[in-house]
């Protein structure tokens, strides 16, 4: 089952230090819902451990994140995928750009797209759309605050 969520977030900062906090895994770790780890294995890649509810499942899914298509600082790919066990696997991108707004704010665009199988994606679409638009919705909100804030 495949999904693509869209959308923007304004930042109060420059377009500089939100990419930075972008490649920042600190920065990320605050921000994803459920994020358990996150550490840095090489300049492009990490490992990642993210506990989520989706419905009646709650999974723990460890997984890999890679940084694509670079064009420092004004957008990348995100490619992530996770194993949850008997829960089933989520994999997904997204690509993310930065456009100044002025001097000290930044709008943050995104185009995510994600495929789940297993027991989650027996939930139904419905569920699992609008639980990875709520998550999507939490970290960019997040992220911005940390940044911004």
């Amino acid at each position: 089952m495949a999904l693509v969520i869209e959308g923007e977030e304004r930042i109060a900062a420059p377009v500089q230090k939100v990419w930075e906090a972008l490649n920042d895994p600190a920065v990320l770790k605050e921000s994803i819902p459920g994020c358990q780890s996150l550490e840095k294995t090489s300049d492009t890649e990490m490992a990642a451990t993210v506990v989520l509810k989706i419905g009646p499942i709650k999974a723990t899914f460890n997984g890999e994140v890679t940084l694509k298509n670079l064009k420092p600082p004004h957008s990348y790919t995100i490619q992530g995928e996770g194993k949850g066990g008997i829960a089933g696997f989520a994999k997904g991108g997204a690509d993310v750009t930065l456009t100044a707004d002025g001097p000290n704010a930044t709008v943050l665009r995104y185009a995510a797209k994600a495929e789940v199988g297993g027991k989650i994606a027996q939930l139904g679409s419905r569920l699992i759309e609008s639980t990875s638009k709520k998550l999507a919705g939490q970290f960019f909100s997040t992220f911005g605050e940390k940044v911004g804030g």
